[in-house]
Order: C-alpha cells, then sequence, then structure tokens
C-alpha cells in the first residue's frame, strides 16, 4: 500500500460564529469519518467556544469553477442591472445584508 493511500481524507471545516448568519471557512483537516472530522473541527477551530455550528465537507466532494472561466461565469452579470440591489431601499430592520 503506498503512503498517499493511507492518508486520511482531506475535510474543509466551515463555522457558524455566534454573531454570524453564514458559515465560514476556518481551514481544512484530516480526518477518518466525518464523526471525527467534526469532533476535531470542534476541537481545533472552535476552542473559545465562538461557534453556534461546524459544518466539514470532505474536500475531494466539492466541486468549483476553473478560475479561468471567470469571464464566462462572471463578467456577464454587469450587464445585468436589475441583478443589482440599486433599485429598491432596504427596510432599516434588515440589517444584515
Amino acid at each position: 500500500m503506498s503512503e498517499a493511500s493511507q492518508e486520511w481524507p482531506l475535510w474543509e471545516v466551515f463555522v457558524r460564529s455566534k454573531s454570524g448568519l453564514d458559515h465560514k471557512h476556518c481551514g481544512s483537516l484530516h480526518a477518518v469519518d466525518p464523526k471525527m472530522a467534526i469532533q476535531m473541527a470542534r476541537d481545533v477551530y472552535t476552542r473559545r467556544q465562538e461557534g453556534t455550528s461546524v459544518w466539514v465537507v470532505r474536500s475531494d466532494h466539492i466541486v468549483a469553477s476553473d478560475p479561468g472561466d471567470k469571464a464566462m461565469n462572471f463578467d456577464p452579470m454587469e450587464d445585468k442591472v436589475y441583478r443589482h440591489p440599486t433599485f429598491y431601499k432596504l427596510p432599516d430592520s434588515v440589517d444584515h445584508m
């Protein structure tokens, strides 16, 4: 068995802070399974009890766009002004957008 095949899978860790509304990527770690990944993520990334929720995702399960396709995926948005929040005013009670 090769050394690479004996290495534990890599997991990406996301934590929602007490004051946050979304999960933020905190880092990565190696773990055998999801249960171990959650436990290790909690121990490593929420040591000061700053989190309310932890997500772990195997890195090899993440699908991402290619940075080389930036123009195709993102630049066309500039000509769609209706997608920009400039045509309406948010109420004062909406403070997290």
